[in-house]
């Protein structure tokens, strides 16, 4: 599916879902690969998130890849030089350039995997992930499972009130829903 040919050099391809699916687990596994076929792998995080770690991507399984933090889109187009794969987590909490970036990497030859949430906890569409699925050529959706009644999850439901829109969390502020668990809490505010 993600061939490399003489023809084709550059692509993005874009692993979205809720919390808990699997996402970053998903992002490690693709980069580890190209590393493996001794591709130079670049991955890069926005630098807000250091919920495990300041400069690695971890899991919520604990894998581990070691990562960049940038500040802001930009900077990634400057650390990212003479790269074969550059990997980006969190996509969501970076502004919109982030598009244009990963554009302008895949049309210098550069394959860009983005991992990012698809929806925000009120369950409208993140920040530039919209924008990225639609300019990628693969999009890959993953589901959690609903931890009230076991359907595919594909919410990032928050425990707490807090209404910010971006808040780093774990098990502990958000849980994973499926659209009727979600519908029904909905109903209920």
């Amino acid at each position: 599916m993600f061939l490399e040919s003489a023809n084709h050099k550059g692509w993005i391809e874009v692993i979205c879902g809720s919390m808990f699916s699997g996402k970053t687990e998903e992002l490690i596994r693709r980069l580890k690969r190209a590393q493996f076929a001794n591709l130079r792998v670049e991955i890069f995080k926005p630098q807000i998130d250091t919920r495990y770690s300041e400069e690695e991507v971890v899991s919520h399984d604990a894998n581990v890849i070691r990562s960049t933090p940038v500040d802001s889109p930009g900077n990634i187009l400057l650390l990212a030089s003479d790269v074969d794969v550059v990997g980006i987590d969190e996509a969501q909490f970076f502004d919109h350039s982030i598009v244009q970036v990963c554009r302008q990497l895949a049309d210098n030859g550069v394959r860009v995997i983005v991992a990012g949430l698809d929806m925000d906890y009120t369950g409208k569409p993140f920040g530039p992930m919209p924008d990225l699925m639609a300019t990628a050529e693969y999009v890959t959706k993953v589901h959690a499972i609903c931890v009230r009644c076991g359907n595919i999850a594909q919410h990032s439901h928050r425990l707490t009130s807090d209404d910010k829109l971006v808040m780093l969390g774990e098990k502990d502020t958000y849980e994973p829903i499926c659209r009727h668990c979600f519908k029904k809490l909905s109903e209920q505010r």
